[in-house]
């Protein structure tokens, strides 16, 4: 099994969102970032951060560090449902390849319909391919 699908399973099992997964080169550190409605304590990273380790020991999994962690407030969009549950926030948008000499882009989310994302930034509202966003991430209000 390959280690994503392993790390997912596990994190869905106990009851979180798997929002990423990091690895370093040769895959000696793990990071695993997970997410719940009310929010990450450090007793829910301690649960996660057992359970797979004692997942990786049986599946054999060659690695030397593990850290589990909340996403943060500027948590990453990692896949399509994210742009549905953030409607609404302020986020910042990478591209793959500009539009009109333009890769980066912030504003208020509209959300994700048929594969295109919709953001309405201070020059207007702006679509673009789901499939085009190198990476995006919520901008906290304070």
């Amino acid at each position: 099994m390959k280690l994503d699908s392993l790390i997912d399973q596990v994190v869905a099992g106990l009851g979180y969102e798997l929002v990423d997964i990091e690895t370093s080169p040769k895959g000696r550190l793990v990071r695993v970032f997970i997410d719940i409605e009310r929010g990450i304590t450090v007793d829910d990273c301690a649960a996660v951060s057992n359970q797979l380790t004692r997942v990786f020991e049986v599946e054999n999994v060659d690695y030397d560090r593990l850290e589990v962690s909340s996403p943060g407030l500027d948590r990453p969009l990692t896949k399509p449902a994210d742009y549905e549950r953030f409607v609404g926030a302020d986020v910042q948008v990478r591209l793959r390849m500009p539009i009109g000499n333009q890769r980066n882009f912030v504003g208020v989310l509209d959300g994700l319909v048929d594969g295109v994302v919709r953001l309405r930034t201070e020059k207007g509202e702006i679509a673009f391919g789901y499939d085009d966003v190198e990476k995006a991430r919520l901008v906290p209000r304070f």
